[in-house]
């Protein structure tokens, strides 16, 4: 019998509905609590596990001395056209330019050609013979990634076996980290090794490396400091095999070939990983860059189907006078040359910067992209007793040890630093929704303990005439930035 007047079913169902709303509502807030407790927790667990490493005899190739004068701290054109029997050098034009304030002090400054020369064995204050001596005593010594290892978190301790190559049997350092062929007097800072806690880092071993990438082409994307890693990785495995240049149409990209691996190593010069484009406006006689945020820069994405590993890094060139663009619209600036404009933050603008990198991996899965993507983390400068600019310097000899008061991240590199975390994380999550691996290669904490591995004066020669005399940007080769490949090897290798 139906009621008069009341519609008993619909009142129902008005409830039921409000119920399923009101349930929604719940288990949406408790699923979102658990996945930002939980995707931490993720990465963690995911850079655990057991691997065993073994050094293999060294092989060296002869060298010869030329030289050449740079300036630094960025630099955007090719290396030379060098091999494995000798190296003929030809400099390639870059456009100059310039910056005008600064991360942590560092104003970035004018971007010359580079040449990537052979260096003389007397520069080098290790022979071959202690070299492969030392390397010797490493044979047969496994360290073990143990489970339940943060890589991210440890301490400096000594090595007495390092360095594992100097300048006399690698080619491939650039003049203005070659701290060894301009007289640095203090090489302590060469016999450190990272020990994450409770644990040891495995040092990369070239064989086992190559033989992984074997058939493979691995990216860095980045700026000066992706170069300087991309240097530091050659340098390693050139105990193994030295790679050739292979011809590039483009200025800022540069394509090393390891012949018996089939195994190519690509570098892309993309400072701001977004479109950027000189403007007319200047500061301080510096030009300024219009930052197209929401556009990635042209000089990578269509490759990417090409790759299987990519390393992007980003940072140092946001300190530069800037005018930020989305949609085409000017949006904000940084150090601006224009009176009145829109105001938008530097940790906004490279955080979008990021976001839009990230997301142009991710969408080229769709062109074919399968690839793990390692993004690593800002790399910190140490100027001290002053600005860049300003007689600032780096002049230590040791790491920051445990008992020692450790210089805190700060300012602007924090901020980036803490942009590019949770970037990353949201990469890998959508990522593990389309099937892309994300994977985070966070050195951070531990350069900040290394003020000694800085080149400082020893970039260049006494007599030469420096922008930025001193350099506490760029690491030294070899130095404190070979545990990045140390690093990487253990995030490829999962």
């Amino acid at each position: 019998m139906k009621s008069k007047g009341l519609d008993l079913t619909n009142g129902r169902t008005g409830a039921f509905t409000l119920f399923s709303v009101f349930k929604f509502i719940v288990l949406s807030s408790v699923a979102f609590v658990f996945l930002n407790i939980s995707l931490p927790l993720y990465t963690i667990v995911s850079t655990r596990y057991n691997f065993s490493i073994k050094q293999p005899i060294l092989k060296f190739a002869s060298s010869s001395s030329t030289s050449n004068s740079v300036s630094f701290p960025i630099y955007q054109s090719n290396y030379s056209n060098n091999t494995r029997q000798g190296a003929s050098s030809t400099t390639p034009s870059a456009k100059p330019s310039a910056n005008s304030n600064s991360i942590s002090s560092l104003l970035l400054l004018q971007s010359p050609t580079v040449k990537l020369v052979q260096n003389s064995s007397a520069a080098a204050s290790f022979s071959n013979d202690k070299l492969n001596s030392s390397v010797k005593k490493q044979i047969g010594r496994q360290r073990i990634l143990q489970k339940g290892c943060d890589l991210s978190k440890g301490e400096w301790v000594q090595d007495p076996n390092a360095p594992y190559y100097t300048n006399s049997t690698c080619w491939m350092i650039q003049e203005h980290q070659n701290c060894i062929k301009f007289g640095r007097p203090n090489l302590d800072f060469l016999k450190w090794r990272w020990k994450p806690d409770g644990c040891e880092l495995p040092l990369l071993d070239p064989a086992q490396f190559l033989e992984k990438m074997r058939g493979k082409i691995l990216a860095f994307v980045g700026d000066s400091l992706a170069r300087n890693q991309m240097q530091s990785l050659m340098c390693l495995l050139s105990r193994a095999e030295f790679p050739k240049e292979m011809p590039s149409t483009e200025e800022n990209q540069t394509r090393m070939f390891y012949e018996s691996h089939n195994f190519t190593i690509w570098f892309f010069w993309s400072p701001f990983l977004v479109r950027a484009a000189q403007s007319n406006h200047t500061l301080h006689s510096f030009p300024s860059w219009n930052l197209y945020l929401d556009e990635p820069d042209p000089l990578w994405p269509s490759l990417l189907p090409n790759f299987n590993f990519v390393v992007l890094n980003s940072g140092n060139w946001y300190t530069r006078p800037s005018l930020f663009h989305l949609n085409r619209t000017l949006v904000g600036c940084h150090y601006c040359p224009i009176p009145n404009p829109p105001y938008m933050s530097l940790r906004r603008a490279h955080r979008h910067a990021f976001r839009t990198a990230l997301n142009t991996v991710a969408a080229a899965r769709r062109r074919g992209f399968k690839g793990l993507t390692v993004v690593r983390t800002v790399s910190p400068s140490h100027f001290e007793g002053g600005e860049w600019d300003k007689g600032g310097d780096c002049a230590r000899t040791k790491p920051f040890r445990g008992g020692e008061e450790a210089p805190r991240l700060e300012g602007l590199e924090k901020e980036m630093y803490e942009e590019q975390l949770k970037e990353f994380w949201k990469a890998k999550w959508e990522g593990s929704e389309v099937g892309l691996e994300f994977r985070l290669l966070d050195a951070t904490k531990a350069m900040l303990m290394r003020a000694d591995g800085h080149p400082s004066k020893h970039g260049h020669s006494a007599n030469e005439v420096m922008v930025m005399y001193n350099d506490c940007v760029h690491w030294c080769l070899p130095g404190p930035v070979d545990m990045w490949n140390d690093f990487l090897f253990q995030i490829i290798d999962m």
